[in-house]
């Protein structure tokens, strides 16, 4: 497993816009504190989510291109990329698993944060299919398209991407979790990076109760104590 000193960059994969702030917001805030490069990469523009269906037509997925950006720069992050997949139909295809191993070569991260390609039947939210489809084409794209020069070979002779290979891959939303990161100091950046997505959470009673509650949980079933705040991720070796 890389130790923290071995990270230096990292790129985080996800289907909407928002899911990175929930899942891992607290984790990319430490990152980003010590200076490792993060990229996001989000492969849908969200334009199936939201509550103001007056914003459809295009409005929606530019609104919440924009919620992401925001979103990003309150933990530290300036690269945020758009795949442009519809939202919602997402499926786990040869022509994913090539735009996401386009963005591995191009950033050639040492970790790789992404959504768990199984269905979490303790806790429903993250089983989305966007999310396992995602999950499952970047699981590929690391292992063994973005290693290997001769899949998808245009990337190098056109492109002049070289091939690399990932070391870690976190996945987040999975029933079995073996790592948790300690959030309590950068859980208020955790918020505002949430706050910005106002078409996903502005309509919730008490959105920063559910996240306080979702994340001291998270921290109990860590072991982390009380009063603590934490986020879950399994941990994939993948060098």
């Amino acid at each position: 497993m890389l130790s923290d000193n071995e990270i230096n960059r990292v790129l985080v994969v996800t289907a909407h816009p928002d899911d990175v702030d929930f899942a891992a917001a607290g984790s990319i805030a430490r990152f980003t504190d010590r200076g490792v490069e993060v990229t996001y990469c989000v492969v849908t523009d969200g334009d199936a989510g939201g509550f103001d269906r007056a914003l459809d037509n295009g409005g929606m997925a530019e609104l919440r291109r924009s919620e992401q950006v925001g979103a990003a720069k309150a933990v530290g992050v300036t690269d945020v990329r758009f795949l442009g997949y519809p939202d919602g139909t997402v499926v786990q295809s040869l022509d994913l698993r090539r735009d996401i191993t386009r963005v591995i070569r191009q950033v050639r991260p040492d970790l790789v944060i992404t959504h768990t390609p199984e269905r979490n039947y303790r806790f429903v939210a993250p089983s989305h299919p966007d999310h396992r489809a995602v999950g499952g084409a970047t699981l590929d794209a690391v292992y063994p398209d973005a290693r290997n020069p001769y899949t998808f070979p245009s990337l190098l002779q056109e492109e002049g991407l070289e091939a690399w290979t990932v070391r870690e891959v976190w996945l987040n939303g999975g029933q079995t979790p073996n790592h948790y990161i300690d959030i309590t100091d950068t859980f208020d950046r955790k918020l505002s990076a949430l706050r910005a997505h106002a078409s996903q959470v502005s309509h919730l009673e008490d959105a920063e109760g559910f996240v306080r509650g979702r994340f001291s949980q998270v921290a109990t079933e860590g072991g982390l104590g009380e009063g603590r705040y934490a986020e879950a991720f399994q941990r994939v070796p993948t060098a």
